[in-house]
């Protein structure tokens, strides 16, 4: 029963220290998102991040770091920027898709040396770039060159900061450390969330209330249900002899995940939708035409319709496109005839490619319009219901992040838990 599993969690002293030290990181990270940048008021903030749609949700996934004009502000945005900046470069240089996908465990340790490395120019560049908005917005004024080059070290330090927690937590077995402090940051904002949208409470809503939580319980077991989805292909392997062993002769297959691509493609689409409103931002306080075009933009993308259709749309390009970039039918089909590998009723190697990739791309058109629900899901059940400080509960990429975030936790503190039950045998 999973009351014991918890009851052993604490028992176990090994188990028991590792889930307390990365409890202490949290706090840590908590406490480091509420220290302000030396030098630098943040009265205004607050009042601009309620205000503005844009800035408010980055400032979700970096706990309220950003609003608070932490020294960890930029979160673990960085770190992930460069991370899939790499990835993407794989497509283009040979050597480097060589290093992360063939060279084993050396070489994703590189690969990650490198990810570290990237972080820190472009966490300087957004500090900067996110400085220079908010001086534009009149949000901080008087910034002097050496506050400003303060600033933006501050800023840096507090992101390679976030990113070495991260790497601990990973390292204690309970998770994937950067995926847990984005988990530990969207959750922290709960209770704010619970404040304000009781604050303004009155009886005549409780039927909009009720409508709202029993449609945010059906769209969590749908995430958890579609996110744990398989579309499993049968794999047998023929059999071998070396030496005195017979090998192979099994059936197995091989797992193909309805949502391959994870909140990815919400993350880019995401962005895209982010820098007009960005640039909007930057360029409408300028007089005339630039100005003028600016402000317009900024009308345009604002529009809920608008935004909603795009958003959905680019949910479901970059879901294509992301999968494409991961995974490829070509490799799976030649790993398989190298380990002796079919699909039954397939040829091993181009056919068997052809196959798995048909089968991708039916599975695909599933996950993609599953994606680009979750992604506007919050607009429309704010728009039915008319809560909207729980919109988290009901899709976008805070709902996906949290699910997959609790269920592989919970994968890996089992497989701790099975480990430590083998060892007592």
């Amino acid at each position: 029963m999973w009351y014991e599993k918890i009851l052993f969690l604490f028992k176990n002293k090994e188990l028991r220290n590792k889930f307390l030290f990365v409890v202490f990181l949290f706090v840590v990270f908590r406490l480091a998102a509420n220290v302000p940048i030396p030098g630098i008021g943040a009265e205004n903030l607050r009042k601009f991040f309620d205000q503005n749609q844009v800035f408010g949700l980055l400032n979700l996934f970096t706990g309220g770091a950003l609003s608070n004009f932490s020294i960890v502000l930029l979160g673990l945005g960085p770190y992930i920027t460069a991370t899939i900046i790499l990835q993407l470069l794989t497509m283009i240089f040979p050597a480097l898709e060589k290093m992360y996908k063939e060279e084993g465990e050396s070489g994703r340790k590189k690969f990650n040396q490198y990810s570290r490395l990237l972080t820190i120019p472009l966490a300087a560049f957004e500090g900067y770039g996110m400085l220079v908005v908010f001086i534009r917005q009149g949000i901080i004024t008087g910034l002097s060159v050496p506050v400003m080059l303060s600033a933006i070290l501050t800023i840096t330090a507090g992101a390679m900061f976030l990113m070495w927690i991260g790497e601990i937590i990973s390292e204690q077995g309970m998770g994937n450390g950067i995926s847990l402090l984005i988990f530990a940051g969207i959750v922290a904002r709960i209770p704010m969330n619970i404040f304000q949208t009781f604050s303004s409470y009155s009886p005549s809503q409780i039927p909009s209330y009720i409508a709202f939580f029993v449609l945010a319980v059906v769209i969590v077991a749908g995430v958890v249900l579609i996110t744990e989805a398989r579309r499993n292909i049968p794999v047998s392997y023929a059999k071998r002899v070396r030496g005195m062993k017979m090998y192979g002769g099994v059936s197995t297959y091989l797992p193909l995940s309805v949502n391959p691509a994870g909140v990815i493609p919400i993350i880019f689409a995401l962005s895209i939708l982010l820098f007009p409103g960005m640039i909007a931002s930057y360029f409408g306080t300028y007089a005339g035409v630039i100005g003028t075009v600016a402000t317009n933009i900024g009308f345009f993308f604002n529009n809920v319709w608008i935004h909603g259709a795009l958003y959905f749309l680019l949910v479901i390009i970059f879901t294509y496109f992301y999968t494409a970039v991961t995974f490829d039918p070509k490799t799976i089909a030649e790993n398989l005839q190298k380990m002796g590998g079919f699909v039954p009723g397939v040829r091993p190697g181009q056919s068997t490619a052809i196959f798995v990739k048909h089968i991708l791309n039916r599975v695909l058109f599933t996950g993609a319009i599953f994606l680009g629900l979750i992604a506007v899901l919050p607009s429309i059940v704010a728009g039915l219901t008319g809560v909207t400080g729980f919109a988290f509960l009901v899709g976008g990429t805070s709902l996906l992040i949290v699910v997959s975030v609790v269920l592989d936790t919970v994968r890996q503190i089992n497989a701790q838990l099975q480990m430590r039950e083998y060892e007592t045998f």
